[in-house]
């Protein structure tokens, strides 16, 4: 009897499970785009410190390229002129290694915007707690929560990673033209620049990815009738 009632149950969940609704991807990343766009000046605000701060991170590491350039050209003047503007070169060096303040001041940046990814996400899942226990009530599961969420933080990331990562480059080649004259750019590894960017847009969008992880565990477990009569 005892295993009759466990097969009725295990149907009756199998028979739930299949009668949910399931969006297709392409229809969350629509839903997101759409999120995105209604709350655009507030999304702005939020991917405005991850531009910053993944602008300085490519800044440093293409500065450090266009030294390596500048070295590996053997001309005596271009190794006086990095020594001139403060890069810490050995008689033997070949290549400039990143300082420690300059590594510290890149990873304190980086801190401060999860830190403030983080902030902005808690004050969006709060100004959308109506829409949220909406979407609960009409069966949206957990998981479509959190994937609305990580999809919205990883386009932010992805498009404020790209630009700050651009603007970094563009700035600091723009700087090493300044300081080093125009051959400084013909000395660059643009490869090596490319990567940078690169990898700065990625570091972009996982920090996006990390600063909204706990914002979403937040909106994923709330309960709907508590986001429904929640005034603001």
């Amino acid at each position: 009897m005892t295993e009759i009632r466990g097969d009725m149950a295990s149907a009756s969940t199998t028979d739930q499970v299949s009668r949910l609704v399931v969006l297709p991807f392409n229809k969350s990343i629509e839903i997101s785009f759409k999120n995105i766009r209604v709350r655009f000046f507030r999304s702005m605000i939020t991917t405005m410190s991850l531009v910053l701060a993944v602008s300085f991170l490519c800044f440093t590491n293409v500065g450090m390229h266009v030294a390596d350039g500048l070295l590996a050209s053997g001309d005596p003047d271009k190794r006086q002129a990095l020594i001139n503007a403060g890069y810490d070169i050995g008689p033997q060096d070949t290549s400039v290694a990143a300082t420690a303040k300059q590594r510290w001041i890149v990873i304190l940046s980086l801190v401060v915007c999860v830190v403030g990814i983080v902030n902005a996400q808690l004050m969006a899942v709060t100004e959308r707690f109506r829409e949220i226990g909406t979407m609960k009530c009409l069966g949206a599961l957990d998981r479509f929560i959190l994937q609305l969420f990580f999809l919205e933080a990883g386009m932010q990331g992805l498009v404020g990673g790209g630009i700050g990562a651009l603007a970094g480059a563009f700035f600091s080649l723009i700087t090493a033209t300044t300081s080093f004259g125009a051959g400084a750019l013909i000395d660059v590894s643009w490869l090596n620049v490319a990567g940078s960017v690169l990898w700065a847009t990625l570091v972009g969008f996982f920090l996006s990815l990390v600063g909204v992880f706990y914002p979403a565990i937040v909106a994923a477990k709330m309960q709907p009738v508590e986001a429904m009569r929640t005034e603001h």
